[in-house]
């Protein structure tokens, strides 16, 4: 059962590696993962199914991780869940590739977009923060995602700690600002 999901995953991204996402069918996937038709029904209702399940697997993998960022129990640096973004991308480059390249930019993005945003409005809700959480992760999870698919897109040209320590050199003012509540603790 999850071999053959893995199979098609692995058939679809492959293939958005090639071509654009609306030019992929079915069959494609189908022929490249060598599975039959009723078998990806048994898995999924369609091809988006299937890319969501991509991006669900890799959400949760990422969300593991910056669970337990949180919950390590040591002094998290500014920059530490940012790098952490980063450095999951790095080890899942193929994927990535596939999800924020050109072929499959309209679609992928949306769902890293919401990704990123939903992830730091949970740790930001965590927090309490000065404005509301929903809007400072909407703000911030825009800004790295548009940053994450340039660094994706140009091939991962540098590392991911410099990634994060551009992302927190950029937007330290805004984040302190906004976790910081003067009246709060008065």
């Amino acid at each position: 059962m999850r071999r053959t999901r893995r199979l098609l995953q692995e058939a679809l991204v492959g293939l958005l590696v090639q071509r654009a996402y609306e030019r992929i069918t079915v069959q494609d996937v189908l022929d490249r993962a060598d599975v039959g038709r009723s078998t990806f029904y048994a898995h999924f209702r369609d091809k988006q199914a299937l890319f969501e399940s991509c991006f669900d697997d890799l959400r949760e993998d990422l969300r593991r991780e910056l669970d337990a960022l949180a919950a390590g129990g040591h002094e998290v640096q500014p920059d530490s869940p940012v790098r952490v973004v980063f450095e999951h991308a790095d080890r899942h480059r193929a994927l990535y590739r596939a999800m924020c390249g050109r072929r499959g930019e309209t679609v992928a993005t949306r769902y890293l977009h919401r990704t990123l945003v939903d992830s730091l409005y949970v740790h930001l809700d965590e927090v309490g923060t000065r404005y509301p959480a929903a809007i400072i992760a909407e703000y911030h999870g825009s800004a790295l995602a548009g940053v994450l698919v340039r660094w994706i897109r140009e091939d991962f040209p540098v590392d991911p700690a410099t990634m994060a320590r551009i992302c927190r050199d950029l937007t330290a003012a805004g984040v302190t600002a906004s976790l910081s509540d003067p009246s709060r603790h008065g």
